[in-house]
């Protein structure tokens, strides 16, 4: 156990104290933005690497049994969580490193609902994960996701304010955190045909081939009655 903690605690300080950090902007003003971005990846993929192996190694140590009635909801928040990252992988993010200029404009699709749909898709993958496997290495595994995936929305609105501060407040304006929170504020509006269909099929399709592949490449079921 001791060594997944370790991995977990790397691959938090590589995103919170590196990329989420005035480290970030040294380091890549030494290495360049190509270097520093080709250096960081291959420092999350051996730390990938590192939790997966210790997981794998972890004793089961129970914190809480997770009711039926739970995984059921957890496997409808999975639903939403592919779905999320879906339409996160077919849509352009503003807050993506060069796309300042979209920024001045409406937000479309998915941006509608929240700016960040793909760390939402991680959060959500993670939390439902945390709850429903109820032990201590599940916990240090997925609860390592699941920070880093919260405390970087607001790293990445940071750093987005700091690049472009003009077009930042009139994004900031008409989009949120908070899935649905500036639909529910009246500052924008629910668009269902900027979204499409195509998100919400290959969202629908992964979720369907997990459910019928976890059992196969975990050994378990992700639905109750596994």
């Amino acid at each position: 156990m001791i060594w997944l903690a370790v991995a977990a605690l790397i691959w938090i300080g590589a995103h919170l104290g590196i990329a989420g950090s005035g480290l970030r902007r040294a380091l890549a003003h030494r290495l360049g933005e190509t270097g520093f971005r080709g250096a960081f990846s291959l420092v999350s993929v051996l730390a990938i690497a590192f939790m997966i192996a210790s997981f794998r190694r972890a004793p089961v140590v129970p914190l809480w049994v997770a009711p039926d009635w739970l995984r059921w909801a957890l496997v409808a928040v999975m639903l939403a969580a592919f779905l999320l990252f879906a339409a996160a992988v077919l849509a352009r993010n503003p807050t993506a490193i060069g796309g300042d200029a979209a920024l001045r404009q409406e937000p479309r699709g998915i941006v509608r609902v929240t700016r960040h749909p793909m760390l939402w898709s991680f959060a959500l993958w993670a939390a439902a994960h945390v709850l429903g496997n109820g032990d201590v290495a599940a916990l240090l595994f997925f609860g390592a996701f699941l920070l880093t995936a919260l405390a970087g929305m607001p790293s990445i609105d940071a750093k987005v304010e700091a690049r472009d501060p003009e077009g930042w407040r009139h994004f900031a304006a008409v989009t949120s955190i908070l899935p649905f929170g500036a639909i529910a504020s009246g500052r924008n509006r629910f668009a269902a045909a900027e979204i499409g269909w195509a998100p919400v099929a290959l969202g629908v399709a992964l979720w369907a081939l997990l459910l019928w592949a976890h059992p196969r490449i975990f050994g378990l079921s992700a639905l109750p009655s596994g």
